[in-house]
C-alpha cells in the first residue's frame, strides 16, 4: 500500500508541475472605453501591446516592466492581476 501511495503522489506532482508553469503570466484587463497601448519590456525585448476596451490579455510570463498610457512604469513578476483604469495601471 505504501508503494502505491508514493506512486500516486509522484504522478500527481509530475502532472502538476507543467500546468503551474503554463498558467504563470500577468492578466491585464482594460476597464477603459478605448484601446490601451502598453509598452512591455522583457529583458532586451521591447514591444507594444494593444488591449481593446473591455478585453483581457496575458503578458509577462517571466516578469517585465510595463509603461502605461499615463506614462507610469511598473514592474511585474508575471503572476499579477492588473487593470487599466483611466489610463493608469492598477495591480490587484
Amino acid at each position: 500500500m505504501k508503494k502505491s501511495v508514493i506512486a500516486l503522489l509522484s504522478g500527481v506532482l509530475v502532472a502538476y508541475v507543467p500546468m503551474a508553469g503554463a498558467a504563470s503570466a500577468a492578466t491585464v484587463t482594460n476597464k477603459d472605453s478605448e484601446t490601451a497601448v502598453l509598452v512591455v519590456v522583457e529583458g532586451e525585448s521591447r514591444m507594444e501591446v494593444a488591449i481593446a476596451a473591455g478585453a483581457t490579455e496575458m503578458i509577462c510570463p517571466s516578469g517585465c516592466f510595463v509603461t502605461a498610457p499615463s506614462g507610469d512604469r511598473i514592474g511585474l513578476q508575471g503572476d499579477e492581476n492588473v487593470e487599466i483604469v483611466n489610463g493608469n495601471v492598477v495591480v490587484k
